[in-house]
């Protein structure tokens, strides 16, 4: 007979525990988020959704993250939230380094499944780069009144790169062969070509920059060069390119018919014509071509020419 009670208020707890339970919840939805691929440096915004599911009303008291390269948009706190009204939690996703990342961000309220857990992921991807070779265009020894050509080249690595526009600091140098805007896909070149013409005797430094979407932007290659005086004499050579796969030529010279020959050009040059203003009143010189590829490839000798020197 005195069980009878007892179940009773077993029971009457029974009903009791979901009503309670019921009265204050807060609720995510969802309540993970991958941000997916963002380029370092950057950032990528995402907002969860707060529901309180009760019929109380619900006090936010606090939050916490673990995770670097996560961050808490505008959010101040203390918040109340009403008996199923919702609020949004903006989350910020800052990639410092390349890779996957996750984290975990808390919320501490009143509510009776306090402290709420979410959570988030991401991957950090390097953003496109700009790529110039060589990093420096050496012109050597150009007769003042004349000009010279080198080509460069320009790589997009991770993703497509539109450069915008170019710039050359020196007015001795002119930036030639890009139609801009330009967009290289990722892993693929496109050629410029600079022309140096001086104005003075001397050294001549600058540097050519090329804007662009590129993290590295502006990407600069350094120019230099030096102007000399006309001598007394020089030697104007041109030759016509082979199977157009040229992307610069080398000029040797040498002093005995068949060579051997030594290579006078200290850059590759871009053009196909080359002044020698270093040879000697009254010798005789003999001149050879190479053809230089994409790869570095370079090929044989062109067919040899003579130049004669008249003495003074």
């Amino acid at each position: 007979m005195r069980s009878f009670p007892l179940i009773a208020v077993a029971c009457l707890l029974c009903w009791l525990a979901p009503l309670s339970a019921w009265a204050q919840q807060l609720q995510c939805n969802p309540c993970s988020h991958d941000f997916g691929q963002v380029q370092i440096g950057k950032s990528s915004s995402y907002s969860f959704k707060l529901t309180n599911t009760g019929n109380k009303t619900v006090d936010v008291l606090s939050k916490s993250k673990q995770g670097s390269a996560f961050s808490f948009g505008h959010f101040p706190l203390p918040v109340t939230i009403q008996p199923g009204a919702s609020i949004l939690l903006p989350v910020i996703f800052t990639p410092t380094a390349k890779g996957w990342t996750a984290g975990t961000l808390t919320i501490a309220s009143n509510a009776l499944n306090s402290p709420l857990y979410m959570h988030v992921a991401g991957t950090g991807v390097v953003g496109p780069e700009l790529g110039v070779t060589p990093a420096t265009l050496n012109f050597g020894n150009v007769t003042l009144g004349l000009s010279a050509s080198l080509s460069a080249t320009l790589t997009a690595s991770n993703y497509a790169v539109t450069i915008s526009s170019d710039q050359s600091t020196s007015s001795e140098f002119a930036l030639r062969g890009l139609n801009l805007p330009v967009t290289i896909p990722a892993g693929q070149s496109v050629h410029v070509t600079v022309r140096f013409t001086p104005n003075a005797s001397g050294t001549a430094s600058g540097k050519a920059g090329f804007v662009s979407n590129a993290v590295n932007s502006p990407t600069v290659e350094q120019l230099t060069g030096t102007g000399v005086a006309p001598g007394s004499h020089q030697v104007d050579i041109s030759w016509v390119p082979g199977d157009g796969n040229a992307v610069g030529y080398n000029v040797y010279r040498g002093t005995i018919q068949g060579g051997p020959y030594h290579r006078i050009n200290t850059a590759l040059d871009s053009s196909t014509n080359y002044t020698d203003s270093t040879v000697v009143s009254g010798a005789t010189y003999y001149y050879v071509a190479t053809e230089v590829n994409g790869q570095g490839q370079e090929s044989v000798y062109s067919k040899q020419v003579r130049a004669i020197i008249p003495s003074p």
